[in-house]
């Protein structure tokens, strides 16, 4: 025992030595802290008596159209970046600092009225999940229950809650994202692909505390990062109307199809934007 007390302590002095070496790595040539510490700029304050007009829509982000690339990757996190969901995944799990929302018993439920304990949540970023898979013994196929965590790949879409408002005292419109909702592809037993299934609502009012310390990529300069909520307050990204405020209150797909209900969307885009210029003249 005496004999190995100095190797043990040669051994604790190299990794001691040797983690101060790596601490003392700098991954760059400063150190960023612009963004790491930014502040949210707060809404300009709005009364009811100056909303002159108001239009709720719904609309959808798909991961896969170009300018939404940068907040679909990275898949797997890096040193300096993450991806949207692996943002909202930490901040919901480890810090704690976000609230998820229920879809509620019908599954529809887009006002905040459910929100989640930290078990449900749990369970549905890790569903435990029944597969099949064959006995080296007797050959035949027996069930396996294992856990099928959710990952930043499988969120493909991004559903938005926003009010668009015109403000007849400062003569501005506003676009006030309400909220937003992960959507992850939905397969059968047979991994035939069923749409798009909703897992949770954030209140995005709360998101932009968490997306104001994050980076995005930029493809120009990397001395010149956007954040999440530079990229949702700015409107860089692209996206398509899904529903609009209606007495049905019914969404584009339970009336029009394929090529009919891109028209219909860009229809209502277009008469948002020109409700604005129509209240000028001339």
């Amino acid at each position: 025992m005496n004999k190995l007390l100095p190797i043990l302590a040669a051994l604790l002095f190299i990794v001691v030595k040797v983690d101060a070496q790596v601490q003392n790595v700098l991954d760059g040539a400063y150190v960023k802290e612009h963004n790491a510490t930014k502040r949210v700029i707060p809404y300009p304050y709005l009364r009811e008596a100056d909303v002159m007009y108001a239009n709720r829509v719904w609309q959808r982000i798909d991961m896969r159209e170009k300018m939404n690339q940068s907040l679909y990757y990275p898949i797997e996190e890096i040193e300096d970046r993450k991806s949207l969901f692996d943002v909202i995944k930490y901040a919901l799990i480890t810090e704690g600092s976000l609230t998820a929302y229920s879809l509620g018993p019908t599954s529809d439920d887009d006002e905040f009225h459910w929100p989640m304990e930290a078990s449900q949540l749990d369970s549905l970023i890790r569903p435990v999940i029944t597969q099949y898979t064959e006995d080296p013994d007797t050959g035949e196929r027996v069930p396996v229950q294992v856990t099928a965590e959710i990952k930043s790949a499988d969120i493909t879409q991004y559903e938005i809650k926003e009010d668009w408002i015109f403000d007849k005292q400062r003569s501005e419109r506003y676009v006030r994202i309400i909220g937003i909702c992960p959507m992850k592809e939905d397969f059968d037993d047979q991994g035939n692909k069923r749409g798009y299934k909703p897992l949770f609502w954030l209140y995005f009012p709360e998101c932009r505390y968490v997306f104001a310390n994050h980076e995005v990529f930029n493809l120009l300069n990397d001395s010149q990062r956007r954040t999440f909520e530079d990229i949702f307050q700015k409107r860089m990204f692209t996206s398509y109307v899904v529903k609009e405020s209606n007495v049905f209150d019914r969404s584009i797909s339970s009336y029009a199809r394929n090529i009919d209900a891109l028209l219909e969307s860009e229809r209502i885009k277009t008469e948002l934007f020109e409700m604005e210029h129509d209240l000028w003249h001339y």
